[in-house]
């Protein structure tokens, strides 16, 4: 089990091939070069931050903490929202209309594809910068270099580190799943009194899954499966760490943890697939990673 502090993370800066103000605090990663990988982080985006229509060959949950973007026609997501979006199914084009937060998971899905840590996408955009220029989240190539003149920058980032061609995964819903916790009822966990839970969803064959976990004062709850856990409100303390807001609790495979409530807390979860009969690894470009 690791628990980390939101106010010992410091803020940097991500998504430079999009353009726009986007900063987080990763407290949660994968190991990379494996189908399982991942990183879990809070993210701050400006109104002057956005991303066309586009797809992914991971996984993506985004929480929304605080303000609302726009997806076009996949709906608005807004404050105690839970967007999940699929691998291989496209969304956006996103537009920030305030400033906003959110507690975002991105991961390998069922697929296999696995999922490039921030520094690896950050390298790979310095050596595909020798070839040609990003701008508004398209990677362009120069006219005297051979390959696709035009391409989402994601996929010509994962393109250059692999060494081989993108195969988006078959979608398997048809678009995005947004969520309003609003609208979801707390539902009693049996066998942890006190504790009660508003379960978003159990996703793809790899059981991922997305919830709101409640605790009263002085409730326990033993927690166990790969996933992380975010502090939304409340105080407690979990392995003798403090929880406190935004404090985050990640679990391997195989561990434990019990989170004990000293007030009345609220808890995001994000259950992480399991890939791990499943293996991956890159055949293409060595990529000095760069923090």
């Amino acid at each position: 089990m690791k628990v980390v502090q939101f106010d010992d993370v410091t803020p940097v800066r991500g998504l430079e091939h999009r353009g726009g103000t986007f900063h987080s605090r990763t407290t949660a990663a994968g190991e990379p070069g494996t189908p399982g990988n991942f990183k879990f982080s809070v993210s701050e985006l400006g109104t002057d931050y956005s991303g066309p229509r586009h797809r992914h060959n991971f996984d993506q949950y985004r929480f929304m903490l605080s303000g609302e973007s726009d997806y076009g026609q996949d709906g608005p997501l807004k404050a105690g929202m839970l967007g999940y979006y699929p691998e291989g199914v496209p969304y956006g084009p996103q537009v920030n209309k305030t400033p906003i937060v959110c507690a975002v998971l991105q991961f390998g899905g069922a697929s296999g594809s696995g999922y490039l840590q921030p520094r690896e996408v950050k390298a790979g955009m310095e050596e595909l910068k020798k070839f040609g220029e990003f701008k508004d989240g398209i990677f362009t190539r120069r006219e005297d270099v051979p390959g696709k003149r035009n391409m989402d920058a994601y996929q010509a980032i994962w393109e250059h580190v692999h060494g081989r061609e993108m195969a988006y995964p078959k979608g398997r819903y048809d678009a995005p799943i947004m969520m309003d916790a609003a609208n979801y009822q707390w539902a009693p966990i049996k066998g942890a009194p006190g504790v009660s839970e508003k379960l978003f969803g159990v996703f793809t064959e790899r059981r991922t899954q997305a919830r709101l976990v409640k605790l009263a004062p002085g409730a326990s709850y033993e927690v166990a499966g790969r996933g992380v856990y975010l502090v939304l409100c409340g105080a407690g303390e979990a392995g003798g760490e403090p929880l406190r807001k935004f404090t985050t609790v990640f679990l391997d495979t195989g561990e434990l943890a019990t989170l004990r409530a000293s007030e009345t807390s609220e808890l995001l979860h994000y259950g992480l697939p399991d890939l791990s009969d499943m293996e991956m690894a890159y055949t293409g470009a060595a990529v000095q990673a760069a923090e």
